[in-house]
């Protein structure tokens, strides 16, 4: 990428400090997260605002990334004093965890409302995290129907609203928040990858042809099986990585009249791949080298 990628509109500006002012209002903040990139999914200025909080953080789209990388995640964050569940909301799977640290993490308030006579008062939460972390997904997994709005792009909750779930939590869905300087170059594509960061405010091909180098270096085989590259040591590997980039192009139709490789075809459908979990469970991130 020739350029920083950063991304970062007037609302999102206002949603922090709209999340500042809503915390009054809750018992407990719970925040989402990319479990292939727990490092740089996590909006510093959101943690400076919910320190002090009650807080849990959710490894969402756990079903798309290393099992093994996420447990050592997990254990990462416990030794931070930080209750940290892998999720995939969208299976609804974790739920459960969710909703029981949630009630040992809030013990004590709702001893308090008990002791006053409020039986059965219910949690209540504020979900926030960066855009496409799968906030609203959560939320409505949670709550067992469909009572915010998702999409698989950045920047669809833009207000925030209160829904109430079957398992006595009411829930706060906040707009998707990240910050004004978004880290290293290797964050940056981690982010654009994932779907954090618009596509529109990007050049795809350049971000796919780094996304290419990253998973050669972390998932080779993975890589090699999907795209029919031939792994590194090889007699037929190709070492220049945009002639391997080509070549994948190819093997997966990205053709134009005369022969031409179509790069921006491929490079979308590449990322789409990633995302989509079909090159396989990829961790981006481990909590030894979580980025460079």
């Amino acid at each position: 990428m020739a350029e920083e990628i950063n991304w970062f509109p007037g609302h999102m500006k206002k949603a922090l400090k709209m999340i500042a002012d809503q915390l009054k209002l809750v018992d407990i903040v719970i925040e989402t997260c990319d479990a292939r990139i727990p490092f740089s999914s996590r909006n510093p200025e959101l943690n400076s605002i919910i320190s002090g909080k009650k807080r849990m953080l959710v490894l969402n789209k756990a079903d798309l990334a290393d099992e093994k990388v996420t447990a050592e995640w997990v254990e990462y964050f416990r030794k931070q004093g930080i209750t940290a569940i892998p999720c995939d909301a969208t299976h609804k799977k974790g739920l459960d965890l969710i909703r029981k640290n949630a009630q040992l993490l809030c013990a004590d308030v709702l001893e308090r409302a008990r002791l006053k006579g409020r039986i059965g008062r219910p949690i209540r939460a504020m979900v926030v995290g960066i855009p496409n972390s799968g906030k609203s997904t959560l939320i409505n997994a949670l709550c067992n129907r469909k009572v915010a709005v998702t999409g698989d792009r950045p920047g669809v909750t833009r207000g925030f609203q209160w829904a109430k779930s079957d398992s006595q939590m009411e829930l706060m869905d906040m707009p998707g928040v990240l910050w004004p300087k978004l880290g290293s170059r290797r964050s940056q594509l981690c982010l654009t990858i994932t779907g954090a960061i618009r596509s529109e405010v990007v050049e795809m091909t350049d971000v796919a042809f780094e996304a290419m180098g990253l998973l050669m270096e972390r998932y080779p085989k993975e890589v090699s099986s999907r795209y029919d590259i031939e792994l590194p040591g090889s007699d037929d590997y190709i070492d220049d990585e945009y002639e391997r980039f080509l070549h994948a192009a190819k093997k997966r139709g990205c053709i134009l009249s005369g022969g031409r490789i179509d790069e921006e075809r491929f490079s979308v459908l590449f990322v789409d791949d990633f995302r989509a979990g079909r090159i396989g469970r990829i961790s981006l991130e481990t909590p030894d080298k979580p980025v460079n």
